[in-house]
């Protein structure tokens, strides 16, 4: 068995590739059952986000399980593996678990250390339970994760003041238009990404906002958040009246198709009216023929690298005192995981001591005569068991705790040897 991790980040993929294998949570069980219907992926989680698709596979063949992860890839893409393989990164074992340490950390993040991608590492392991994808290696490893995420955010300063992707946006529009105050601005969707796009815009001076979105409850939640701002609230029905009346729009919507393109901006806007756009989904909600228009100006996620880059460099030192801390985890994870090759010796050696003790107390409870032994059999019975508990347990602590992977495998071998186990009969 081994751990690898296949997948493209906003370090290795443009926007219009990475929307392409974008996995919406509604799609994430078909995608899951898919994989692990491959003949060598054993287990399987998914994280997909705006900047990220990432598939963590343990496979009982690492090139065939890679091979089946790019291929699932691809057929989900639309996308020749040739072209496909030009974005990919592949990552294995102890690079793998390393990896998914520093995400949860937020250190592989486009905005170094923000706290939004833990929640997502916590969805991916919870639906990956629920869709029962995942197994005990999977499960300990994300399990990991999310203590070294805890623990870089408790024990650093790297998410204090954190930029998200969201008050980057915010920051590119500022820097377009110094007074946001004088500017009516709307927001598409409601969710969380909207949330914290009310929240920035409000601590730039931002006055005017109008919320477009399809659910007028999960607007009205939004609003009932922001008191202060008075947020105007309008169906979906009514987006391209609102955006008309813009001066900026914001979109950050589920929609995998999107929303805001030539035609329909065209039919709205006046041929003097400018605009602008920032969009912050993935897959992205506004068109690339937007950039056509000579009025309107559109910005997607990749266009806020700049700001971010600002975010970067005063959190690098930051970032360094989490890499100890994530060492610490990885090396915790290896520990266990190294452990669990004395499991297979360990449950064949309890096995044999357990028929031993059985054999024995029936020959003991036959003697004893049946009334004295149906009055007296569970308090032998408890008295037997716990013997053989205390025998092996400090053997059993001792062979999991040992380090030196030399010393251990010899360990082994001896207690195969000296209690004659044929562990590859058991367990082959």
């Amino acid at each position: 068995m081994n751990i690898a991790v296949v997948g493209l980040s906003h370090k290795t993929a443009p926007v219009e590739v990475r929307e392409k294998l974008s996995i919406q949570e509604g799609k994430l069980e078909e995608a899951l059952a898919h994989l692990k219907g491959y003949p060598h992926i054993e287990e399987v989680a998914i994280i997909s986000t705006c900047n990220r698709l990432e598939i963590y596979a343990v496979t009982s063949d690492t090139e065939k399980g890679v091979v089946e992860i790019t291929q699932f890839l691809s057929e989900i893409s639309h996308l020749s593996l040739n072209y496909l393989r030009r974005y990919l990164f592949i990552l294995l074992h102890q690079d793998a678990v390393r990896h998914l340490m520093r995400v949860s950390a937020g250190l592989e993040s486009l905005v170094l250390g923000e706290g939004q991608i833990l929640a997502q590492v916590k969805t991916t392991h919870k639906l990956g339970q629920k869709y029962q994808a995942i197994g005990r290696l999977l499960d300990r490893l994300f399990k990991q994760a999310m203590t070294a995420g805890k623990r870089v955010r408790t024990e650093t300063s790297i998410g204090t003041g954190a930029v998200s992707i969201s008050s980057a946006a915010v920051e590119l529009a500022y820097t377009k238009v110094a007074d946001l105050s004088s500017r009516r601005i709307s927001i598409i969707g409601a969710g969380k990404m909207a949330r914290l796009l009310v929240q920035h815009l409000i601590a730039k001076g931002a006055t005017q906002i109008t919320i477009v979105n399809r659910s007028q409850h999960r607007a009205e939640e939004l609003a009932h958040q922001f008191p202060q701002a008075q947020l105007q609230l309008t169906p979906l029905k009514e987006m391209m009246t609102v955006v008309a009346a813009s001066d900026i729009v914001f979109t950050s919507t589920g929609a995998t198709e999107p929303i805001l393109h030539r035609e329909n901006l065209t039919t709205v806007l006046e041929s003097y009216q400018s605009l602008m756009l920032f969009d912050i989904s993935v897959p992205r909600n506004v068109a690339a023929d937007v950039h056509e228009m000579e009025k309107v100006e559109s910005y997607n996620v990749d266009d806020l690298k700049a700001v971010v880059a600002q975010n970067h460099a005063s959190r690098r030192q930051m970032a360094q005192e989490a890499e100890g801390l994530l060492e610490e985890e990885v090396e915790a994870f290896e520990l266990w995981w190294r452990s669990l090759e004395t499991v297979p010796t360990i449950s064949c050696l309890r096995t044999k001591v357990e028929s031993i003790r059985e054999q024995e107390l029936e020959k003991a409870l036959s003697r004893l005569g049946t009334e004295f032994a149906e009055k007296h059999q569970e308090v032998i019975e408890a008295l037997t068991r716990g013997i053989v508990n205390k025998i092996l347990h400090e053997p059993m602590v001792q062979l999991r705790a040992q380090q030196d992977i030399e010393a251990r495998k010899r360990c082994l071998e001896s207690l195969q040897m000296l209690f004659d186990l044929d562990v590859e009969q058991q367990f082959g």
